[in-house]
């Protein structure tokens, strides 16, 4: 049954030596043949008597003895077809087995490895016990006793019984392997569209990257990547069987979204090319218009100083000379850019240009900064009662909505909302005298607006999750 060194029998050395339905009668031809050979004329053949007119040649003992060796017989027949039965559910099973092993790795997997083969044991041991119940009595003897046949029924059937209760079992576990048998199948499914789906990846690849190189871009990093892909093609061309069915899926998965993520640069290199050019012209001309722009910082500081205390301007001081650095360096960098970019460095290029954006923005920030310092201190030294209105109306609107529908404020919301009106009035007493410090009142009322927007919110999220 089991392809082991210890089996001393095959299910096919066992139908080759003994046939379990046919009995050993020879045919007519066979018969003349015989009688010829000892010396019998054809005419004594065909006056032999008629026991022999079915070509059979065995003596007729005795209707008992006949019956038994019948019913040995069938007991042999019923044996021999629950052998095969038995031989053919273990390989098909074996199959199932070893599609499972060959997929799955996970501990359930391992058990049902080691259940088959436990299974295996007990298959070859019954089998023993058949094939020797069959070598030990021969029904075809002419001279077969009753009490012979008898026992070789009874040790038949008693096999026979042996070999089906082996077969419930294995069909039992084979009915468990189900999900096991499913998942592994799937997997086979997914193979090899999986396989395919890499070389078609790996050829658009190549082809977009072919089309990029006749526009005449160089393209080498994706070369390069395109080319760490080989190797991983050669081991998927060798096959799940020597690298696994579990590997050789994962692998094909990996190579197909690299090999699409090469082609999809590759067929945007060109509109990347351009994009890359058209960022360098525009950031440059930010450039050019900010270094106009410091320049104007310096009146915009002397204004500021003339005017209003050093609290209102100092911490300004230093924007003209930073903005200024910072041109210059967003200047190298773009430098380095177009040399990237003559260089179809894509990469050195994108990433220069980010940091050329992100230094032209802190600069225009800066920049920006003076001259809406000027602009808000100029509106507030005419007329403070503005933003101290505006101010106080966010603070009444937020204790309305802390009273909605109660009597007493929550103290959570009342002791914030009566702390940023004390704060308030402090910040307008900052205004009087003869040098006011204009910028400390318009931080303190932007930070009072902000603490009373932070009550607003915790109120309508406590309120809308119902507590």
């Amino acid at each position: 049954m089991t392809a082991t060194p210890s089996q001393p029998y095959s299910p096919m050395v066992v139908r080759a030596r003994r046939p379990p339905c046919r009995s050993r009668r020879p045919s007519g031809a066979a018969l003349r043949d015989t009688l010829t050979l000892v010396g019998l004329p054809l005419l004594a053949v065909l006056a032999l008597p008629a026991a022999f007119a079915g070509g059979g040649t065995r003596r007729w003992f005795g209707g008992r003895a006949e019956s038994q060796r019948a019913e040995a017989q069938a007991a042999k027949d019923d044996a021999a077809a629950a052998f095969y039965e038995l031989d053919t559910a273990q390989r098909d099973l074996r199959i199932s087995i070893e599609t499972i092993a060959a997929v799955d790795s996970s501990p359930a997997a391992r058990r049902a490895v080691t259940d088959f083969e436990a299974l295996g044991r007990r298959i070859d041991e019954v089998s023993r016990q058949y094939i020797g119940a069959v070598d030990a009595h021969d029904l075809d003897r002419d001279d077969l006793e009753a009490s012979a046949a008898s026992r070789a029924r009874t040790e038949l059937t008693a096999a026979r019984t042996e070999l089906g209760r082996v077969k419930q079992e294995l069909d039992r576990f084979a009915e468990g392997l189900g999900p096991l048998l499913g998942k592994a199948e799937t997997q086979l499914a997914r193979l090899a569209p999986a396989v395919e789906r890499a070389r078609q990846a790996l050829l658009a690849a190549s082809n977009a990257l072919d089309a990029a190189r006749g526009s005449g871009l160089e393209a080498n990093d994706l070369a390069t990547r395109l080319a760490a892909l080989g190797p991983e093609l050669t081991r998927l061309n060798q096959g799940a069987g020597q690298h696994g069915v579990p590997q050789t899926l994962e692998r094909a998965e990996r190579v197909t979204r690299e090999a699409e993520a090469v082609r999809a640069e590759a067929e945007r290199l060109p509109e990347r090319a351009a994009e890359i050019a058209h960022r360098l012209v525009s950031l440059r001309t930010r450039a050019q218009a900010l270094t106009t722009r410091t320049e104007q910082v310096e009146p915009v500081l002397s204004e500021l100083r003339r005017r209003f205390t050093a609290a209102c301007w100092q911490d300004l001081q230093h924007v003209p000379d930073q903005a200024a650095e910072s041109v210059r360096q967003a200047e190298r960098k773009l430098a380095e850019a177009q040399t990237a970019r003559d260089e179809q460095r894509w990469p050195d290029a994108t990433s220069l240009l980010s940091t050329v954006r992100a230094l032209l923005n802190a600069t225009d920030e800066a920049v920006s900064a003076a001259g809406d310092r000027l602009h808000r201190l100029n509106a507030v030294q005419k007329d403070p009662q503005q933003e101290i209105e505006r101010t106080r109306f966010a603070i009444r609107d937020a204790q309305r909505l802390a009273m909605a529908g109660r009597n007493t404020p929550d103290s959570r919301h009342a002791r914030p909302l009566d702390e940023a009106v004390a704060r308030l009035e402090r910040a307008i007493t900052t205004l009087e005298g003869r040098h006011p410090d204009y910028w400390h009142f318009l931080t303190e009322t932007e930070a009072v607006r902000q603490t009373v927007a932070g009550v607003v919110t915790r109120i309508r999220e406590e309120r809308g999750s119902g507590h």
